[in-house]
């Protein structure tokens, strides 16, 4: 009899934790602020799932590398709450192009700074938490038709290394791709080999704390565009939780 209890009891633990949301987070991304276009990304993103599964935590101190149009810097504004901050870094010209996005989004978070200098943004030991959402592989990019300039990933995590706090967590989410030539890849795809980017992080001192398949798409194809009509938005991504040592 205490057998079949325990049984049951442990049966219905595992049954509530696989239907359980991360409601602590939710009500960061249901915040009626927040645009529809902002909000009808969710459905394919799962925020809520991603930041608790990466720790995000009230009061911490975040950073947004290549915030974009400020999806992920406004849920994190709201997630750490008034005593924590988020830095959103964007190049110059693409926060220019961003400008009506990210201007009203600067408006509702005080709590957010937006920064278009990356050094600036990198004084050592700032942030508890980073997240780097669907464009690391943007580091391997270069175009002159939208005057990117070639860099070396190497030394952006040697710099983001030095910015994390000790103990401090990098999120990393972006599309799958597959292995061979990165920069070739990059440039044709828009896609990276995750083989790749874990290599990336524990080279610059990371190590991988975490990984999720919460974002995997099956039938995703890997040799698509991510901007193709018939992957857009469907691509098969992966999770990782990088974490600096303390």
């Amino acid at each position: 009899m205490r057998l079949s209890l325990l049984l049951a009891s442990i049966a219905l633990c595992a049954a509530s934790a696989a239907g359980a949301k991360p409601a602590d987070y939710q009500p960061a991304v249901d915040f009626s602020g927040r645009p529809a276009d902002a909000r009808a990304l969710d459905a394919s993103r799962h925020p809520a799932e991603v930041l608790d599964f990466m720790g995000l935590k009230k009061g911490m101190h975040a950073l947004d590398v290549l915030t974009g149009a400020g999806y992920y810097a406004e849920i994190m504004a709201q997630a750490v709450g008034p005593q924590g901050s988020v830095v959103a870094y964007e190049p110059q010209g693409f926060a220019d192009r961003a400008k009506d996005k990210l201007d009203p989004l600067l408006a509702r978070e005080s709590n957010v700074k937006l920064v278009t200098d990356f050094r600036a943004a990198m004084a050592p030991d700032s942030y508890d938490f980073a997240m780097i959402h669907l464009n690391y592989h943007d580091f391997y990019w270069e175009s002159e038709k939208y005057q990117v300039p070639r860099v070396d990933p190497n030394q952006v995590l040697a710099t983001l290394y030095k910015a994390m706090k000790p103990g401090g967590i990098v999120a990393v989410v972006d599309h799958v791709g597959p292995a061979g030539d990165t920069r070739a890849i990059v440039d044709k795809l828009h896609r990276i080999d995750p083989e790749t980017v874990k290599a990336d992080f524990q080279r610059a001192g990371f190590v991988l704390d975490g990984q999720s398949d919460m974002l995997r798409v099956s039938a995703d194809d890997h040799t698509k565009n991510v901007f193709d009509p018939a992957v857009r938005g469907k691509t098969d991504r992966f999770v990782f939780r990088f974490k600096k040592p303390s």
